[in-house]
């Protein structure tokens, strides 16, 4: 196993790690979207908090989280040595990008991923740690579902009715944005996924995907605090 090692901790290595975390967690925000976009649902909470239930009680769903969190923390952390080794090497604050005529976004994806991981952090303790390990939420019954289940639903409602909440929110799915417009394409450009005929459209699905996903998440807090 020593040359998957040597492999894994040289620098094609780790890029390797980070383009296919990097696209995991990608697909990861698609499902985690569709997810919260219940909280558009005019049912008092019903549909979410249902979903919010079923993602933290399913069995496969709860063993799926723990490599969510570990896939999380490996692409910062795996960020973060990237871009110091390359600032080593080159003299380029953040860079992670060779590429000294690169964007903006190629040069600052260390510091735009720790903004974001920083964000994800706050998301969490407010809404996932305290579904989870606090009863601070209140129980509901439904209907339609055989048990209570916790009110995330309401801390939600009650932490975007804050206009200063949604605007960091807002400015986290910016970050995220700008993220996303150099990480996706790159993450196909380390695999060696480059065609002359494919790239192009590659490139193009990135964009709108990077436009689109925190457009989806940054519309949830939006519509809530206006109604």
């Amino acid at each position: 196993m020593t040359w998957l090692t040597k492999f894994l901790t040289s620098s094609i290595g780790k890029k390797l790690v980070m383009s296919l975390t990097g696209l995991f967690l990608i697909l990861f925000l698609v499902v985690h979207l569709v997810g919260n976009l219940q909280l558009l649902k005019d049912d008092g909470g019903e549909a979410f908090n249902v979903y919010a239930y079923f993602m933290t009680h399913n069995p496969l769903i709860k063993t799926a989280s723990y490599g969510l969190y570990f896939f999380i923390l490996l692409h910062t952390v795996q960020g973060i040595i990237l871009a110091i080794t390359n600032r080593k090497a080159k003299g380029s604050k953040y860079a992670v990008s060779t590429n000294s005529n690169g964007s903006w976004m190629s040069k600052n994806m260390a510091l735009l991923g720790t903004l974001i991981f920083a964000f994800i952090c706050i998301h969490m303790g407010d809404f996932w740690y305290k579904m989870k390990f606090t009863d601070q939420l209140a129980l509901v019954k439904y209907d339609s579902f055989d048990v209570q289940v916790k009110d995330l639903y309401g801390r939600v409602v009650l932490a975007f009715e804050q206009t200063w909440i949604v605007v960091v929110y807002i400015i986290g799915m910016i970050v995220l944005a700008l993220h996303l417009l150099h990480g996706f394409q790159s993450a196909f450009t380390t695999l060696g996924l480059r065609h002359k005929k494919y790239t192009p459209i590659i490139n193009a699905i990135g964009i709108i995907y990077s436009i689109l996903i925190p457009l989806g998440f940054a519309i949830i807090p939006i519509w809530i605090l206006i109604n």
